[in-house]
């Protein structure tokens, strides 16, 4: 009995050992498959670069989900597994309750909207009626720009309103067809909104209608697509226009919220909208998860059918840009570069403003354009912004400093913030940092040191007697000032190409946002 009993120990201990050495997994996780296959993917990451660095090295076909796990801060960490191992969890929704979908960048994705507006602030509004007819006139833009045919039996129209916001998603269902990325997704949907977005720009405050919703009928956009009687414009809670149609959502790698989830500290999850047309086919998977796979924007089945659709606004905007400034046979200039522009002193006081309450912003880009004296800084990792008076989650602002009139003033990427013609007011630059003070520094420096060799060296010409030519220096002819000589001509043909240009503009003195921000992103 001894013997046993001192076996059963020794088996018990080297259990034991076994278990230190390789612990049991914290989450048991039963494999969907037969037994004797290998269980799927479930990974965590806190970092969504290092997702998908797993999945490009992942053999299982495996995506990146987002999970939401803070009230308030925002943050969440990231998930990568199969479609049907997350929905093996999901379904029951105990744990994951606010999960985002990451849209790759560069995949092949659906159209999809994001749609939402205040109530209380647009309470003639009937979104209802701004959803069916949004729906109609894309499947009128599909139809004339690519040929494809749609009607709304292929939008899966998701709802998660409350009574004081309308929210909705809308994601297209198109037979074989989807967009290259998410980003020709925002170019189609921008281009197809773009009389809206005129509209928004060129109406004064005065020109709004009573209604707080402004309805507009056959404006005729390129390609002969055009909006009868559709309302896409409304009220912030502040009174400012924008339209309902989210257009920040079309940026790489964005989360997109998944069906059934909802916002961490909000209790309204995305649900099946009571006016959906969208309706599912015969399926060996229950109804829910095919709703599931359907709200999926890059969910996309491949074959040698799939036609992808593109759209480009890259040669357009050029376009524009040249004819915006064919006013003359002068063309804008300008010159662009990273970090340190040529005015080093205006780069620390710009740096200044983006380093402050513990954030450490930078300068990511610079363009200078010479005609207006104009300096266009791109920030990085400083959002905020003085339209909403806090930071923006994902878009980042810009730093113009107008050199001609030595003040500097703020705008953003943002979609709302460029749709409203955001523009913070203008601030003095500091007299250290103005141009003419700037250029008398360098004169007295110049000067100074002029006067210190001529007397250190009595015996060396003088600049003012060498320009009168009273001595010749042997180096003249060697080609070595050739370079600044050239550079010196080039420089008052440049002063004078810009004086021209401002001569041309008839008293506007801005450049327009669309041409700032298409140079900053070229």
């Amino acid at each position: 009995m001894k013997r046993k009993w001192e076996a059963k120990l020794k088996q018990i201990e080297e259990r034991a050992s076994h278990y230190e050495r390789k612990p049991l997994s914290l989450v048991y996780r039963p494999r969907l498959s037969k037994p004797e296959e290998p269980s799927s993917v479930w990974k965590l990451f806190h970092r969504q670069t290092e997702a998908f660095n797993f999945v490009k090295n992942c053999k299982e076909d495996v995506h990146v989900f987002a999970l939401e796990y803070k009230v308030g801060d925002g943050q969440r960490i990231y998930l990568v597994t199969t479609y049907v191992q997350f929905w093996f969890y999901y379904k029951s929704r105990k744990n994951l309750l606010h999960c985002y979908e990451v849209i790759p960048e560069n995949a092949v994705c659906k159209l999809y909207f994001d749609l939402e507006f205040n109530k209380l602030a647009n309470p003639e509004a009937d979104g209802k009626m701004m959803v069916a007819l949004l729906i109609e006139h894309v499947c009128k833009a599909l139809q004339e720009l690519y040929r494809v045919n749609c009607s709304a039996e292929d939008v899966f129209n998701l709802d998660s309103s409350t009574d004081e916001k309308f929210s909705r998603h809308l994601i297209f269902q198109l037979h074989d067809v989807a967009f290259k990325d998410n980003i020709h997704v925002g170019n189609f949907v921008k281009k197809i909104l773009q009389p809206a977005s005129h509209l928004i720009a060129g109406e004064s405050d005065d020109g709004i209608p009573e209604t707080r919703v402004s309805h507009f009928s056959e404006i005729p956009v390129k390609q002969g697509i055009s909006f009868s009687k559709m309302s896409t414009v409304v009220k912030n809670t502040i009174g400012k226009k924008h339209l309902f149609v989210d257009l920040g959502v079309y940026t790489r790698n964005r989360n997109f919220r998944l069906y059934k989830s909802s916002k961490i500290g909000k209790p309204v999850a995305l649900e099946v909208a009571e006016d959906n047309k969208f309706s599912l086919t015969q399926s060996d998977i229950s109804e829910e998860n095919q709703y599931f796979l359907s709200s999926l924007i890059s969910n996309v089945r491949f074959s040698d059918t799939l036609r992808i659709l593109t759209c480009d606004t890259s040669q357009e905007n050029k376009q524009k840009q040249v004819e915006y400034f064919s006013s003359t046979s002068t063309s804008v200039e300008n010159i662009e570069g990273f970090q340190g522009s040529p005015y080093p002193e205006i780069d620390e006081f710009v740096l200044s403003l983006v380093n402050k309450n513990g954030i450490k912003g930078g300068i990511r880009h610079w363009n200078y354009f010479f005609p207006e004296e104009l300096l266009v800084y791109d920030i990085c990792k400083y959002r905020w912004c003085g339209n909403i008076g806090r930071a923006h989650k994902s878009n980042n602002i810009m730093i113009l400093v107008d050199l001609k009139n030595e003040v500097w003033y703020q705008k953003c990427h943002d979609p709302v913030c460029k749709a409203e013609n955001f523009k913070s007011n203008r601030f003095p630059l500091p007299a250290e940092v103005c141009l003419l003070s700037l250029l008398k520094e360098e004169e007295e420096f110049t000067t100074d040191e002029t006067i210190n060799n001529e007397t250190k060296n009595p015996h060396k010409p003088s600049s003012s007697m060498l320009s009168k030519g009273v001595f010749s220096d042997p180096d003249w002819d060697n080609g070595i000032d050739d370079a600044y000589f050239l550079e010196a001509i080039e420089d008052a043909e440049l002063a004078d190409a810009a004086e021209n240009n401002l001569l041309s503009y008839n008293g506007v003195d801005e450049i327009p946002d669309e041409l700032i921000i298409e140079v900053l992103q070229e």
